[in-house]
């Protein structure tokens, strides 16, 4: 592939995601990952995207300082933004930060951590070091190891994590995913569906709140919750026999007769779902009425899918604002806000 060709691929993608990884989309072209950092560095020189650590972004997603609001202090404030990716889940993120940002004269400077614990922690000693009026963070860390947040010396929010209830200074923006779970699960009880199971990536921080959820719908409905209608997915880099077995499971339950309905985290794992069904010669939703987590690409398969959508934008705006509250008034009481989730309905669950 010549290098226009790589660099139309790479400006494709962002247009359709607003993020890539440089390791991923390497493979994806079949070349080296320096050759795709290259092309990254040229389109950046060129003013056509924007670098980020590990891949890089529209550059709309990245802000440039802004003028200081007058009255407040000689500088701009600055604040620092550090989410585990910028290819999932956390774009959205990232604009409602952005924009929120701007409206209040902040500069907003973003690092990826790319769900490793070790450069999650060098980005905030980066980000200190350049002088940060305070920091966003979803950390990637497991939830007890939150502590070293406390002794950053600068206000900090976390984003989308509830891990710091005991995190002296920690406040929180989050979804709230249980309240998403029981929204899928009475949707799918309304369609008709009685035997509702659960596909839950193993892996991610919002299992056991969507798991939660999932069983507190079914209990307010009086409908059945045993362990057989409860499936766990393993991600597909980490093991995917393990994940063949695993889905080999699901459909034949599916195709027993065990369950009429399922909420599947995540979106990419609803969307695999569907080929494998059809060759088991199941309809959806006839067979198997079905509602994604996330609404990242639920809309794009081709059975679009019904999925719950977290308020990731509203996410980002409600941080940056918490956080500039904090920095105006840091005698101001703790806050820990939950934002409510939508259902968008679509063929999957009709």
């Amino acid at each position: 592939m010549h290098a226009e060709d790589r660099h139309q691929a790479i400006l494709r993608r962002l247009r359709e995601r607003g993020s890539l990884r440089v390791t991923d989309f390497a493979e994806e072209l079949k070349v080296s990952a320096v050759t795709v950092r290259r092309d990254v560095e040229a389109l950046a020189e060129r003013g056509l995207v924007a670098r980020v650590h590990g891949g890089a972004l529209l550059p709309e997603t990245t802000p440039a300082p802004v003028p200081h609001s007058p009255g407040v202090s000689g500088t701009p404030l600055v604040f620092g933004l550090v989410v585990p990716a910028a290819d999932y889940y956390y774009p959205e993120v990232i604009k409602g930060a952005r924009e929120a940002a701007a409206a209040r004269g902040i500069r907003l400077v973003l690092g990826i951590s790319q769900y490793r614990p070790e450069e999650e922690r060098a980005q905030v000693r980066q980000l200190l070091a350049h002088g940060i009026d305070g920091l966003l963070i979803a950390p990637c860390g497991p939830p007890g190891d939150q502590d070293w947040l406390a002794a950053l010396g600068v206000p900090f929010a976390l984003v989308e994590r509830r891990s710091g209830d005991d995190v002296p200074g920690a406040e929180r923006v989050v979804t709230d995913h249980a309240y998403g779970a029981r929204l899928a699960v009475r949707h799918l009880a309304g369609a008709g569906r009685q035997r509702i199971g659960l596909l839950l990536r193993a892996d991610s921080p919002h299992s056991a709140l969507v798991r939660e959820g999932y069983l507190d719908g079914l209990a307010s409905l009086g409908l059945p919750a045993p362990e057989a209608l409860r499936f766990p997915i393993t991600a597909p880099e980490a093991d995917p026999l393990r994940r063949d077995a695993q889905l080999d499971e699901f459909t034949s339950a599916v195709a027993g007769g065990l369950l009429d309905a399922v909420l599947v985290h995540n979106d990419h794992d609803a969307i695999v779902l569907l080929p494998r069904l059809r060759t088991r010669g199941l309809s959806v939703p006839g067979d198997l009425a079905i509602v994604a987590y996330d609404d990242e690409v639920a809309a794009l398969a081709d059975i679009p899918l019904t999925a719950v959508a977290p308020p990731k934008r509203a996410v980002g705006v409600a941080a940056v604002d918490l956080l500039a509250l904090r920095l105006a008034d840091p005698g101001r009481a703790r806050h820990h806000l939950s934002i409510l989730p939508a259902l968008n309905v679509r063929a999957s669950s009709a």
